[in-house]
């Protein structure tokens, strides 16, 4: 997420702050692939590699539902790292850098890019139980 945008809101840490930030300014109930690609330091090109969807998908068709599907995959995820991490810049850093034991060291984001996005979300599952009891 930018320095600016986190600077706007008094409680950037916030995964709320966050989707309001990815939201389209055309289509409100989409996911702006621009501001995704911002958000979590991506290029482009990478989230269209990501999605599996063309290179041109992602600036001539942001709406593409494969495309959108991925985003939504990975805020689901995002969502619950933050639960358990405490706040949305280390559960970015989560997604994108820590290699995950028991998924071979891939990280969350090419395990959400190879489909396996709700065995990520039991992977956190299973972290937020061990925190807890």
């Amino acid at each position: 997420m930018s320095e600016a945008a986190m600077q706007a809101e008094p409680t950037s840490a916030s995964f709320d702050v966050l989707l309001r930030h990815l939201k389209d300014d055309v289509r409100p109930a989409s996911i702006s692939p621009t501001k995704f690609a911002e958000a979590l330091d991506y290029a482009v090109q990478d989230i269209a590699e990501l999605a599996h969807v063309h290179r041109n998908t992602v600036r001539n068709n942001p709406y593409s539902p494969d495309l959108q599907r991925y985003m939504r995959d990975v805020i689901r995820v995002l969502q619950a790292a933050a639960d358990l991490r405490g706040n949305v810049d280390e559960a970015l850093f989560w997604f994108r850098n820590h290699p995950i034991r028991d998924f071979d060291r891939k990280t969350a984001d090419r395990l959400v890019a190879e489909g396996k996005t709700d065995a990520v979300l039991g992977y956190l599952k299973t972290l937020e139980a061990s925190a807890t009891g």
